[in-house]
C-alpha cells in the first residue's frame, strides 16, 4: 500500500484571526489619537498582529490590529504614559 503524496507547492500558514479594529477604533476606545497609536505601534509588524486593510478605492491602506496587538498597545501606552506624564 503507498501512501499519496500531496502535490509539490508552497504551503502558507494560516492565521486564526477572524476579526481586526482599525487604528481608528483602538484610538477611540483607549482615548487617544490615532497619530500616538501609528506612532506608538511603528516597530510592530505583521507577525505581531499588525493588519494592513486596503479596500477597492484605499491605496493607503487602513491600519488595523488583532486582539493581541490591542493588549501591547495597552501596556506601549501606560510607558509612554510613565516617562511622558505632561503628554498624558
Amino acid at each position: 500500500m503507498s501512501r499519496l503524496q500531496p502535490p509539490s507547492r508552497v504551503i502558507m500558514q494560516r492565521n486564526k484571526v477572524h476579526y481586526v479594529y482599525t487604528v481608528e477604533r483602538v484610538a477611540r476606545d483607549l482615548g487617544v489619537s490615532e497619530a500616538l497609536i501609528q506612532d506608538l505601534t511603528l516597530g510592530l509588524v505583521p507577525d505581531d498582529g499588525v493588519i494592513w486593510v486596503y479596500g477597492a478605492n484605499d491605496d493607503d491602506g487602513i491600519l488595523a490590529f488583532t486582539d493581541e496587538v490591542i493588549e501591547e498597545v495597552k501596556l506601549l501606552l501606560e510607558e509612554y504614559h510613565r516617562v511622558s506624564p505632561s503628554n498624558a
